[in-house]
């Protein structure tokens, strides 16, 4: 059988080895049953779920006809490169890295710091547009993580808070 979406099939191949991945590694806790579900029960049907999709999908790309095939293009560098430091910094950020000294800046400058870099992945900037973003993301989630949710994890710089 013929490939004819280049990018739908590989798409689908990514998906179905996620999703088998995910199904493996809930194997390493208690699955349950459908009325008493163990922690690894998610998991494992998210799993078997994202592997069945990736597998329609990519099915689909060897029996639908496209146009021109729909190569798959360049590796977006930039974007990647952005996004993945913004995930590094967040955590950073948030936790700290004490083998340098640094101390947690807690999850307001998180949010900042993350919602900065990730930003520069796209192909306009507004810091204006960003800072907005970055409040209300920062607000969003104080109120669902620490006032709703009632978690503990550091909010602001240890060293105002002590």
């Amino acid at each position: 059988m013929k490939i004819k979406s280049q990018k739908d099939f590989f798409s689908g191949v990514m998906f179905s080895a996620v999703g088998v991945a995910f199904a493996g590694g809930a194997f390493n806790y208690t699955i349950g049953e459908g009325a008493r579900m163990g922690p690894g029960y998610f998991p494992l049907m998210l799993g078997v779920i994202l592997a069945l999709l990736g597998l329609a999908i990519a099915f689909k790309a060897m029996v639908v006809e496209t146009e021109d095939g729909d190569k798959v293009g360049k590796w977006a560098w930039k974007p990647l490169c952005y996004v993945l430091a913004a995930n590094l910094l967040f955590g950073v950020l948030l936790g700290g890295l004490p083998s340098i000294g640094l101390p947690a800046m807690g999850m307001i400058a998180a949010i900042y710091g993350l919602t900065l870099v990730s930003s520069l992945a796209g192909d306009s900037f507004k810091l204006k547009e960003v800072l907005i973003l970055a409040t209300v993301l920062a607000a969003g989630s104080y109120l669902a993580f620490v006032v709703l949710l009632k978690l503990q994890f550091p909010v602001w710089p240890t060293f105002i808070t002590g």
